[in-house]
């Protein structure tokens, strides 16, 4: 079932999402794929469970070919659990980054260039993997929102921070820099 999305301005996108406690719940499968309904219906790269008003600490994401995200390489189909973030360099990398529950906004964001992300799949399994790239931003960005962060909290220069067709007009995204 596809959900409303939160957006900005609405409170329960600012608090710390609960973690999941229990795996094999029909209520967490459920949740799940309301997620991948919503996800797929609006194009999104990743969607958080808060931003469908579910304080818990689940998100998932995937990018085979995305057309708001068309210069961006792919990221696995995922589902993650509890996760844990974990930079592998200070090195940062800034770019472009939307949400949906941002519409119609881009903002320059700078991300941990190279992570390493642990948690458990929908059927409780514990795993990780080192990202890095867009991988990471994708990540980056879902995980904060488990702890009540928009990327604007993130942008250093506001000046590139606005409505898309403000910032690039004639182009429905932002060219790739």
């Amino acid at each position: 079932m596809i959900r409303e999305v939160l957006r900005m301005g609405d409170e329960r996108l600012l608090k710390r999402a609960a973690p999941v406690e229990r795996f094999g719940a029909r209520e967490l499968q459920e949740l799940l794929a309301d997620m991948r309904d919503t996800m797929a219906h609006l194009s999104g790269a990743g969607l958080a469970a808060p931003q469908i008003g579910v304080s818990l600490r689940v998100v998932i994401f995937g990018v085979a070919r995305n057309p708001r995200y068309p210069h961006a390489g792919e990221v696995p189909d995922t589902v993650l659990i509890n996760p844990t973030v974990t930079p592998l360099t200070q090195d940062l990398a800034e770019d472009w980054e939307g949400c949906l529950s941002v519409p119609g906004l881009r903002g320059w964001v700078p991300r941990f260039e190279r992570i390493r992300y642990a948690g458990f799949d929908a059927e409780g399994r514990p795993f990780e993997r080192v990202a890095e790239g867009f991988h990471a931003r994708v990540v980056q960005h879902e995980c904060d929102h488990l702890d009540g962060i928009l990327y604007p909290m993130r942008i250093r220069d506001f000046t590139r921070f606005g409505f898309i067709d403000a910032l690039f007009p004639g182009q429905e995204l932002p060219p790739e820099e």
